[in-house]
C-alpha cells in the first residue's frame, strides 16, 4: 500500500485516473466539476449535509480532484488557469493525450491537440462546449451508490434516472475537430472548417452530427461565410479512399447507412445559440436562414415531403433550452420548416417517412388484396372441380384424384379402363366376380361339352347288346 501511495500521493484509482483521462480527452479542457459531473453524477447528489455551497462542492469533487493530482504528477495533466468564478481549468499534456488516446480506444491522431493556455481568455468558449456536451449526454446517476444517501436525496436522483436519455456515451463524443477542405486529415489546408462538437451515437439514432457553439458575437454573414460556406465545402469534397474509389472525405472517418440513392442528404449541423454576445439570436438566425437557403433548401415532392440529396440540415436551438430539455425537447428548429421538433425529428425526414410509410403500407393492402384474389380463385377453382369429380355407380363414394386420373382418355392406343364408373374397390370387386363368374362359366362348358358323348356310348352299346 506504500508504494501505490508513493506513485499516486493522492491515493487515486485506476478507475478515477481514467476517468478524468477520458473526459479531458473529449473536452481538451474543464473544470474539476464538469470532470466529476461527467464520470461520476451520482456524487452530485452526495454530500448534501455541508453547510456551505463551495463545501459541498469541494466534497464531491474530491476524489476526482486527487486523481488530477496523481495525473499531474506523472505529467499527464497540467492546470490551466482559471475563470473568473475561480475555478481552476484542467487540460492534458501530450503524454496524457496519448493515454486518453488509450482510454478511449482511439488513434493519437485523432485526439487533436493540448488546450494550453485556454484560461488566460476566460475560456468562454470551451466553457459553453463542455456545457452543450453535458445537455447532450445527459449522464445519469448511478442509483447504487447512493442507497445510504436520505430519502430526498435518493428521490432526486430518481427523478434525474428517470428523465428522458440523452446521447451517447463520453465516447460518442470528439471536439475540437478539423474538417479539411484542403490538405489531410493529419495536416488539415486552408479553407476548412473546425467542429466544435462532433457525436457518433447510432445506437440513439444520431451516427453523425456537427456542432457549434455561437456566443452571439459574429453576425449572420459572418456565420455563414466562416462556418456554414466552410462546412458546405468540407461535405462535397471527395478523396480516393483505401479501395482506390472516391468517396466524400467525411465517409472515410465515420461511418453512415447510405439510405437511399435519390437523396443522400450531408450530415447535419446543429448550432447551439448562447447568448453571452450583443447579437440578438432570433435576428441572426433569421437572417443566417436566408443567406444559407441555397445549402439547405430540400426539393418538393408530391405529397407533402421534401428530398436532401446534396444539401447541408441545419438545426438551431439554444443554450438555455438545451440544457433545460436535452435532444428529446421540442425545441430544435431547421431551416425550411416552420415548427420546433426534437433534435431527432430536426435531423431526420419525418413527413418523407410518413409518405413511406403510407406508400408500404397501400403496397402491402395491394399485396394483401391480390393474395385474397388468388385464394379466391383457387377456392372457385377447387369447387369447380369437386363438383366435377365422378361418384362411384357401385358405393356412390367420389373418385380419389389418382382414381380420377385413371380414367380419363389417355390417347391414341392406350386401353380404355374396364370399369371406368367404378371406385378401384369396387372395380376390383367386379373384375373378381367377372373372373369368378367366367371360371364358372367355363367349368359349366366343359361338363356338358362331356355329357353328350357319354349319353351317345350309352346308346351304342345297348344297340349291340340288343
Amino acid at each position: 500500500m506504500a508504494a501505490k501511495r508513493e506513485e499516486n500521493p493522492a491515493g487515486s484509482s485506476n478507475n478515477l485516473r481514467g476517468d478524468v483521462l477520458r473526459v479531458l480527452g473529449v473536452l481538451k479542457v474543464a473544470t474539476v466539476e464538469q470532470i466529476q459531473q461527467i464520470a461520476a453524477p451520482h456524487l452530485s447528489y452526495r454530500h448534501t449535509d455541508k453547510p456551505t455551497p463551495s463545501k459541498r462542492k469541494q466534497a464531491r469533487t474530491a476524489s476526482h480532484t486527487g486523481a488530477l493530482s496523481d495525473l499531474r504528477k506523472h505529467g499527464l495533466a497540467e492546470n490551466g488557469g482559471q475563470l473568473p468564478s475561480g475555478d481552476t481549468l484542467r487540460n492534458l499534456t501530450p503524454m496524457g493525450l496519448k493515454a486518453a488516446a488509450r482510454e478511449l480506444g482511439r488513434p493519437v491522431g485523432e485526439m487533436g491537440n493540448p488546450a494550453r493556455g485556454a484560461g488566460r481568455t476566460g475560456a468562454s468558449h470551451p466553457m459553453k462546449v463542455n456545457e452543450a456536451v453535458l445537455a447532450l449526454l445527459r449522464p445519469k446517476p448511478d442509483l447504487s451508490q447512493l442507497a445510504s444517501e436520505p430519502a430526498d436525496v435518493r428521490a432526486a436522483a430518481q427523478a434525474a434516472f428517470d428523465a428522458p436519455a440523452g446521447l451517447g456515451t463520453i465516447a460518442s463524443y470528439t471536439t475540437e475537430v478539423a474538417l479539411s477542405a484542403t490538405g489531410t486529415w493529419s495536416n488539415p489546408g486552408k479553407g476548412g472548417a473546425q467542429a466544435d462538437i462532433v457525436i457518433t451515437a447510432p445506437e440513439d439514432g444520431v451516427p453523425l452530427l456537427f456542432v457549434e457553439i455561437d456566443n452571439c458575437f459574429e453576425s449572420a454573414q459572418v456565420l455563414a461565410a466562416t462556418k456554414i460556406d466552410k462546412y458546405m465545402r468540407f461535405c462535397q469534397r471527395k478523396v480516393k479512399d483505401v479501395d482506390g474509389k472516391e468517396r466524400p472525405m467525411w465517409r472515410t472517418r465515420w461511418w453512415v447507412s447510405d439510405g437511399r440513392r435519390s437523396d443522400q442528404p450531408h450530415p447535419p449541423l446543429l448550432l447551439v445559440f448562447s447568448r453571452i454576445g450583443p447579437r440578438n439570436p432570433d435576428t441572426v438566425i433569421a437572417q443566417l436562414a436566408e443567406l444559407t437557403e441555397r445549402h439547405w433548401q430540400g426539393t418538393a415532392y408530391e405529397g407533402g415531403f421534401h428530398m436532401y440529396d446534396g444539401k447541408l440540415p441545419i438545426v438551431v436551438t439554444g443554450m438555455k433550452q438545451l440544457q433545460e430539455h436535452g435532444p428529446v425537447g421540442a425545441i430544435f428548429r431547421r431551416f425550411g420548416r416552420p415548427h420546433n421538433q426534437t433534435l431527432l425529428e430536426a435531423i431526420g425526414n419525418p413527413r418523407r417517412e410518413v409518405h413511406d410509410a403510407c406508400q408500404q403500407a397501400e403496397y402491402e393492402a395491394r399485396e394483401r388484396e391480390y393474395k385474397e384474389q388468388l385464394r379466391r380463385a383457387a377456392e372457385q377453382k377447387r369447387a369447380e372441380r369437386e363438383a366435377r369429380r365422378p361418384v362411384c355407380a357401385g358405393c356412390g363414394t367420389r373418385f380419389t384424384d389418382a382414381r380420377w386420373k385413371a380414367i380419363e382418355p389417355a390417347g391414341w392406343g392406350t386401353p380404355r379402363d374396364t370399369h371406368p364408373h367404378l371406385c378401384d374397390d369396387c372395380k376390383q370387386r367386379a373384375i373378381t366376380a367377372e373372373r369368378q363368374a367366367g371360371q364358372a362359366g367355363h367349368e359349366h362348358q366343359e361338363h356338358d361339352q362331356a355329357v353328350p358323348e357319354q349319353k351317345a356310348g350309352g346308346t351304342w352299346l345297348s344297340r349291340f347288346r340288343g
